[in-house]
């Protein structure tokens, strides 16, 4: 992520440095063992009680309609159920009358978390920061100048086959219903941004072109840099696809470097995913409306960076991670963008046109757990 560790850590002073009382207050929690909170919750203490801290100074200024539960009983159900995907009796009985109140709960501490992206998910700004996440991608690849990994990430929900049209706009190109949000990452698997959360057959392309960072990349805001995406969104001055019929060596290298780069996003989310089950399958969705899906999404994300600043590992492996979606790509002819294409040229001329090499081999993998 573009924070540094001071910086995170002022952010946190600035956040948490009035939490007075109540943070030094006996915590629900307590309750727990260590052993128990990660099997509960997928997180560990420390990152916990940072979480419920942040959380308590925003729900001042939200309206609960459940004012007999405390907030860390609030945050309790809400990271239960995010972990994993339903409510578990050990959290459920600590709740008594309230448990009724559990999907409201879990809706408003959804929208407290996403609404705390503007700290906790950040695309670099500073030069600085550009350099240091361009240089992290460089040494991981070999590619220059690129800012993050973008892709489109699909969350499985489910549809009524009894709504022809509506359940068909939510199939996506694996054959499953879903929502699907843009992220984009580093090298290290921090989100750097989430935005949008739209029917999984809208187009990956279509999404970048109507997001908030698409814009701002393709309108120069951010300088010359690149984003790394896949053979769903058209070759532009600031994504960068694969060749998608390499004709020497050197686009064979740079296809492969490509490959490397983009398969940090799938080791990122399937970490996500890991962590947070209630990913894996987010209940019923209506085309009409879906912010309570994006809220969730964007809190995870959020949940997601804090941590990996905690370095909490996400729970082990349980069969395949899922593959990365192949792009959805229109069946029309897209029109390509000359100068775009003569710039991925001489990059690839300028990094690949020889076979590559480094004092410092490149790494295998973002995170050794993952794979």
């Amino acid at each position: 992520m573009a924070f540094a560790l001071p910086v995170w850590l002022a952010v946190q002073e600035e956040l948490l440095g009035h939490g007075g009382a109540d943070s030094a207050a006996s915590s629900s929690f307590d309750d727990f063992d260590d052993g128990a909170l990660f099997q509960l919750f997928h997180l560990t203490r420390p990152c916990i009680a940072f979480i419920t801290d942040a959380v308590r100074i925003r729900m001042k200024n939200v309206a609960v309609n459940t004012p007999a539960l405390s907030v860390d009983a609030t945050v309790m159900v809400a990271l239960n159920f995010y972990a994993h995907g339903v409510s578990s009796a050990e959290v459920l009985q600590r709740l008594g009358p309230s448990q009724a109140d559990c999907p409201e709960v879990i809706c408003t501490v959804s929208g407290v978390i996403a609404g705390m992206a503007d700290q906790f998910i950040s695309f670099p700004l500073l030069r600085d920061a550009k350099n240091n996440v361009a240089s992290s991608i460089r040494r991981v690849c070999g590619i220059p100048d690129v800012l993050g990994v973008l892709a489109p990430a699909h969350f499985k929900i489910r549809a009524s086959p009894y709504e022809k049209e509506t359940f068909r706009s939510f199939v996506n190109t694996l054959g499953y219903t879903s929502v699907v949000s843009q992220i984009i990452c580093d090298s290290d698997g921090n989100i750097l941004s989430v935005e949008k959360c739209c029917v999984g057959s809208t187009f990956e392309q279509e999404i970048w072109d109507s997001s908030f960072k698409g814009r701002e990349l393709e309108e120069e805001l951010h300088g010359p840099y690149w984003v790394i995406g896949g053979k769903g969104y058209h070759l532009s001055k600031h994504v960068l696809t694969p060749v998608s019929e390499p004709a020497n060596d050197s686009e064979t290298r740079f296809n492969e470097a490509h490959a490397k780069i983009h398969n940090v996003m799938r080791t990122t989310l399937g970490s996500m995913k890991r962590r947070f089950r209630c990913l894996m399958q987010l209940g019923f969705a209506q085309e009409c409306s879906l912010d309570k899906k994006a809220n969730i999404i964007k809190a995870c994300s959020v949940l997601h960076n804090i941590a990996k600043k905690f370095s909490v590992p996400p729970p082990p492996v349980a069969g395949k991670i899922e593959p990365l979606h192949p792009g959805k790509q229109h069946s029309g002819p897209v029109t390509v963008n000359t100068e775009a294409l003569q710039a991925r040229q001489e990059l690839i001329l300028r990094n690949f046109s020889f076979a590559f090499t480094s004092k410092d081999p490149p790494r295998t993998s973002i995170m050794g757990e993952d794979v």
